[in-house]
């Protein structure tokens, strides 16, 4: 009699752990599906975001190569809003693209072939970019310095590294932009500073 109970008592203990075996498992494999379920909404995420981040980058791309570099303002609107605020490297901040274009079209009184032919560097995250960009052009025309008075042109051409730091809306439009150079280097290379 001994000897059976023993041997049912080894048969529950057996059967016990076996189903708790079996239930740990189950329970592993439900957890397992939840994890891989989760790791996949992440990389949705991940590549959802980062498709917004090429889409931004090439808009940035267009935006210099294509219509800074031709006066094409008329796109203009494409990568920025209505009432985008921009930041000068001189300090001073404009709203609204068309003080922007305005702003960007002098430029070209004085030089012409001002271009951006080249992004050495972008980056970007979420909503912002940064991008280095070389501008260039030469001093060909009088440059209008206010009530009438121009400086005349010195033939001299200009090359700068330039970032432009970009926030974008969720329609693929810069809503703010920081501009950075070196004016003091955009002068001596134009022979106007030494």
């Amino acid at each position: 009699m001994k000897a059976i109970n023993k041997t049912i008592q080894v048969a529950l203990i057996t059967v016990l752990m076996l189903g708790a075996s079996t239930f740990a498992t189950a329970q592993s494999k439900s957890d397992y599906k939840q994890e891989v379920k989760e790791l996949k909404s992440q990389l949705e995420e991940i590549a959802k975001a980062n498709e917004i981040i090429a889409q931004n980058l090439k808009t940035f791309d267009e935006l210099d190569f294509e219509v800074f570099t031709n006066e094409e303002w008329t796109r203009l609107h494409e990568s920025h809003t209505e009432d985008i605020l921009v930041h000068w490297p001189d300090g001073h901040t404009t709203k609204g693209i068309k003080k922007h274009i305005e702003d960007l079209s002098a430029m070209f009184v004085y030089a012409p072939d001002t271009r951006i032919e080249e992004h050495p560097l972008r980056i970007a995250s979420r909503n912002l970019t940064a991008v280095l960009g070389v501008i260039e052009g030469t001093f060909t025309e009088p440059m209008p310095i206010g009530e009438g008075q121009t400086i005349p042109p010195t033939g001299k051409a200009y090359k700068l590294n330039m970032v432009t730091i970009g926030l974008w809306n969720e329609d693929g439009q810069m809503y703010e932009e920081y501009l950075f150079w070196d004016n003091m280097a955009f002068m001596k290379q134009l022979g106007l500073a030494q």
